[in-house]
C-alpha cells in the first residue's frame, strides 16, 4: 500500500488536521485532493456511498470512517490493497480517542499536534509501520532511558552538593564553638572545660552564645583601628553568604540571631517537635536498616539508637537520669566515657563520674548508644510479601504487609513500588490510599497508621507489560513513637539523688533504609 495522506474532516467539509506521508507531491496538489473529498461525499446521494467507506476518483481512493461529527480519511493510490487500507483506517480511528475527549472540531484542534505525532508513528514514507496502540502511546510520550539516567545523575550531584554544604555548615559551627571555648577559657583561667569539652556534642545543634561581662568601651569612630577584629558569636560576611546559599537550595537554616539569648534559654531544635521541653530534656532516637530478599531471608538488618540529653540551665548540668532497660537479648549498649559505667550496669542510671565535668548548657549531647543486629525475618517490625505474576495479558502484582511487632504503632507508612517505564497500573484492591507518579514510574502506597487493629493489608494492581524484576526494589518508610529496644526514662534527679528534677522526653523510631530487593 501507498498512503498519500491522512486527514480529519468536520461534517461541514472543513479539514481540521492533515498529514502528508509522501514527498513527491506538491502542496497545491494535496490541497486539491483534500478539497475534493467533501464534494465527492455531497455529490453522491445514492446508497453505495452510505453503505461503503471509500470513494474513488481517476487517480486516488478516499477511505473514510464517520466518527460522530468528524470523518477520519485516508488518501491512498488506487493500486493500494483495500483490506490493508481498512485495517490502517481502524488504527487511525482508535488513535483519536486516545488524545481527544470527544470527537468534535474543538477537541481535534486543541490536540492537533498530538494527533500528527501519532500519525507519524503509524505511517512512514507512505508505508504502514508494524505498531499497535500501546506502542504508539509509548513512542509519543518520548520516554528516554538516557534522560532518566541523566536526571538520576543530576539528582545525585545535587544531593552530593547539599551534603557538602551541610558538612561545611558543621565545620563553620565547629570553628565558632572553638572560638567561643577559647574566649571562655581565657576568662575562666584553668577551670575545667566540663562534659562538653570532650568534643562529643553534636555539631549540628545550635550553639549558645555568651557575652563577656566587660565594661562598655568609649565610642570610637566607625571602622577606625580594630574595626575588623573578631567578635565571639558574631556572623561573618562569609557565613552569612553561605547560609543564604543553603536557604536558596531549600535547606532550613535558622538565623544565628534566633539562637542567641539568655544563658538559661532553651536550645533550638533541628526539627519541629510538639513536645514541651523542660529544663532537662531526654531524646531517644532509633533507626532501622533492613534489606530483605524478595523470596524471603534477611540480607542485612540492624537497629541503632542513641539517647541524647540537653539541659537548659546550669542548675541542672549534673543531673542523673534513671532509665528502665528492657532491651532484647543481643543488644549492645554503651555509655559515654564521662559517665559512671558501673552505675549504668547495676542500676541503669545515667550519671556523671565527676560532678566537676558537667553537661554543657543548651547543647544536646549523646550519653548512651546501642546496636541490635537482627538475625531472623520474624524480628522485623513490618514484613512485606511481594508477589508479581506474569501472564499473556500483562503482570499482576500482589503486595501484603504484616505487622509483626503488634506492640508498635507505625505512622505515615509509605511503600514505594517501581513500575516499568510509561506503564500506568490498574489498582483493583488497596488498603489505605495510592498515587501513581508517572514522572518517576512508581506507585506510592500510603497508610496513615498500622497497628494491631489493621495488622495486615493488601495492594493488588495490574500493568499491561513488564517483567517481575521491574517491581523491585520496594522501599518502605515509617515512623513510630515507641522504640524497638525498650529503653524508657523513669525519673531524673540531682547528682546526689536528694531532689527530683522536672524532665521531658522525646522518642522516635524510624527507617533509615528498609527495602525488599
Amino acid at each position: 500500500m501507498v498512503l498519500i495522506a491522512a486527514a480529519v474532516f468536520s461534517k461541514s467539509g472543513k479539514y481540521l488536521v492533515s498529514r502528508q506521508f509522501v514527498t513527491d507531491m506538491t502542496r497545491a496538489r494535496l490541497e486539491g485532493l483534500l478539497d475534493a473529498f467533501p464534494k465527492l461525499i455531497q455529490s453522491e446521494k445514492d446508497s453505495a456511498v452510505r453503505q461503503h467507506t471509500f470513494v474513488e476518483t481517476d487517480s486516488v481512493r478516499y477511505v473514510f470512517h464517520p466518527m460522530d461529527s468528524i470523518y477520519m480519511v485516508l488518501i491512498t493510490t488506487k493500486a493500494s490493497n483495500i483490506l490493508e487500507d481498512l485495517e490502517t483506517l481502524r488504527l487511525f480511528s482508535r488513535v483519536i480517542p486516545e488524545y481527544c475527549r470527544a470527537n468534535d472540531e474543538k477537541e481535534i484542534l486543541n490536540h492537533n499536534f498530538d494527533l500528527i505525532f501519532a500519525f507519524d508513528e503509524i505511517v512512514t514514507l507512505g508505508y504502514r509501520e508494524n505498531v499497535n496502540l500501546a506502542q504508539i502511546r509509548t513512542f509519543t510520550e518520548m520516554d528516554s532511558h538516557e534522560e532518566r539516567v541523566f536526571l538520576q545523575i543530576k539528582q545525585a550531584q545535587e544531593k552530593a552538593a547539599m551534603e557538602a554544604a551541610k558538612e561545611r555548615a558543621k565545620e563553620l559551627k565547629r570553628q565558632q564553638k572553638e572560638a567561643l571555648s577559647r574566649g571562655l577559657g581565657a576568662r575562666a583561667g584553668a577551670a575545667p572545660t566540663g562534659f562538653g569539652g570532650s568534643g562529643i556534642s553534636s555539631s549540628s545543634m545550635p550553639q549558645q552564645t555568651y557575652e563577656k561581662p566587660i565594661a562598655k568601651p568609649t565610642p570610637a569612630p566607625s571602622r577606625a583601628g580594630g574595626g575588623n577584629a573578631m567578635r565571639l558569636g558574631a556572623k561573618t560576611r562569609n557565613e552569612e553568604q553561605f547560609l543564604e546559599e543553603l536557604q536558596s537550595q531549600g535547606q532550613a537554616v535558622a538565623p544565628v540571631q534566633q539562637q542567641r539569648g539568655a544563658q538559661h534559654a532553651s536550645a533550638a531544635q533541628p526539627a519541629v517537635s510538639n513536645v514541651k521541653r523542660e529544663p532537662v530534656h531526654v531524646k531517644c532516637d532509633e533507626k532501622i536498616v533492613a534489606v530483605v530478599g524478595r523470596d524471603g531471608g534477611l540480607q542485612q538488618a540492624e537497629i541503632t539508637g542513641v539517647v541524647a540529653l540537653s539541659v537548659s540551665a546550669a542548675d541542672f548540668n549534673t543531673v542523673s537520669v534513671q532509665m528502665r532497660n528492657e532491651a532484647p537479648a543481643g543488644a549492645q549498649l554503651q555509655v559515654h566515657p564521662h559517665l559512671d559505667k558501673k552505675e549504668w550496669q547495676t542500676n541503669a542510671m545515667i550519671k556523671l563520674k565527676n560532678a566537676q565535668k558537667p553537661f554543657p548548657v543548651n547543647n544536646e549531647v549523646g550519653v548512651l548508644k546501642w546496636r541490635l543486629p537482627l538475625q531472623e525475618e520474624d524480628q522485623l517490625p513490618l514484613a512485606l510479601n511481594c508477589w508479581p505474576q506474569e501472564s499473556s495479558d500483562g503482570c499482576t502484582v500482589n503486595i501484603e504487609y504484616t505487622l509483626q511487632r503488634e506492640d508498635l504503632q507505625l505512622n505515615n507508612v509509605i511503600i514505594t513500588v517501581p513500575l516499568p517505564a510509561s506503564t500506568a497500573p490498574v489498582v483493583s484492591e488497596c488498603e489505605g490510599s495510592y498515587e501513581y507518579q508517572k514522572s518517576r514510574s512508581q506507585l506510592v502506597w500510603t497508610l496513615p497508621i498500622i497497628e494491631e487493629s489493621n495488622s495486615t493489608g493488601t495492594l493488588e494492581f495490574t500493568v499491561p507489560n513488564g517483567h517481575s524484576d521491574s517491581f523491585f526494589p520496594v522501599h518502605v518508610s515509617f515512623a513510630s513513637p515507641s522504640l524497638y529496644c525498650k529503653l524508657l526514662v523513669e525519673s531524673a534527679q540531682t547528682f546526689d539523688g536528694s531532689t527530683p528534677v522536672t524532665y521531658s522526653t522525646e522518642t522516635n523510631f524510624g527507617t533509615e533504609k528498609y527495602e525488599v530487593v
